[in-house]
């Protein structure tokens, strides 16, 4: 298969709270408002877009219309994960896991926004050897 662009689209019971958060704390920017529906992209993926569409609403096959956002996350590679950490409990946003170091080689953390999809920023740091040692790498 080839395709275009790869997006993501996820139900919310409020748009426009789901649009809010991502545009205050991650930057991105709205392409299409509507009360059901929202489309966001980033000022710098503009071929990745975000979008999020109310909860019941009849876009949505039926089977799918009422279902909970649930086990998704979305992740986002940054730079210094600490400093992205510090802005974002600054503003007010709550941290469901704090900044930690991963042997494997991230440091990063997570919070929730506001459709139940956990959102996980990370850096890539250097591996523990001794972690490595021990999966045999």
């Amino acid at each position: 298969m080839r395709f275009a662009k790869l997006g993501t689209a996820l139900l919310t019971d409020d748009v426009a709270a789901s649009t809010r958060f991502y545009t205050e704390h991650f930057g991105f920017r709205p392409v299409v408002e509507l009360d059901w529906y929202a489309s966001l992209q980033h000022p710098q993926h503009p071929d990745h877009h975000l979008d999020f569409t109310r909860r019941g609403h009849e876009a949505m096959p039926a089977d799918f219309r009422a279902q909970e956002t649930g086990g998704v996350l979305l992740g986002f590679l940054v730079e210094d994960a600490a400093a992205e950490e510090a802005a974002l409990r600054a503003k007010g946003v709550p941290i469901a896991a704090p900044v930690r170091d991963e042997p494997w080689g991230q440091r990063r953390f997570n919070v929730w926004a506001p459709e139940g999809t956990l959102i996980e920023v990370l850096q890539t740091i250097d591996p523990d050897p001794e972690w490595l040692k021990s999966q045999g790498l």
